[in-house]
């Protein structure tokens, strides 16, 4: 059991070792993260958000992007993530598609907040019902977009997810 701590703890490292590399040299926030199966890192991230105009660009993303392209799927089935701080609710969405066995983090979303990254006001966002939301959320219902739907039930060699 002391092995298995020692190796997590070796993982977890590594993602701060990330976010330390992200935040000395300029690429973004102090965030990394990594994709481990079968003992072995087989996908890393450091947030990029500011070095890339992108703010989908978190450590987690990048690792989940690194590691899926490591296996050739769109799926981390097996795999564990390693993330120095507590996964956005971005990034706890992705991990969820990406659908890991485990996710393990360092820092937590409080103390990210206390560095002034303020995740907990997303968080609070996503439970209120769209009209007490900050930013307007209006939903347009679609036919079009109905229908897209309808031809995905009817595919019969569709990549299920």
């Amino acid at each position: 059991m002391e092995e298995e701590k020692d190796i997590r703890l070796r993982f977890m490292k590594r993602a701060a070792q990330l976010a330390h590399y992200a935040a000395e040299n300029g690429y973004g926030g102090p965030f990394g993260a990594v994709v481990v199966k079968d003992g072995e890192i087989i996908g890393e991230g450091f947030n990029r958000v500011t070095s890339s105009n992108d703010p989908t660009a978190h450590a987690e993303i990048e690792a989940i992007r690194s590691a899926c392209n490591t296996l050739k799927s769109f799926q981390l089935s097996g795999c564990e993530i390693y993330s120095s701080c507590e996964p956005c609710p971005m990034c706890m969405g992705a991990i969820y598609w990406a659908r890991p066995v485990r996710l393990y983090y360092g820092a937590s979303r409080y103390d990210a907040a206390q560095a002034g990254f303020d995740d907990e006001f997303i968080y609070r966002e996503l439970a209120l019902p769209d009209h007490l939301r900050k930013i307007q959320v209006i939903h347009l219902p679609s036919t079009d977009s109905a229908d897209a739907f309808e031809y995905w039930k009817l595919l019969e060699n569709k990549t299920k997810y």
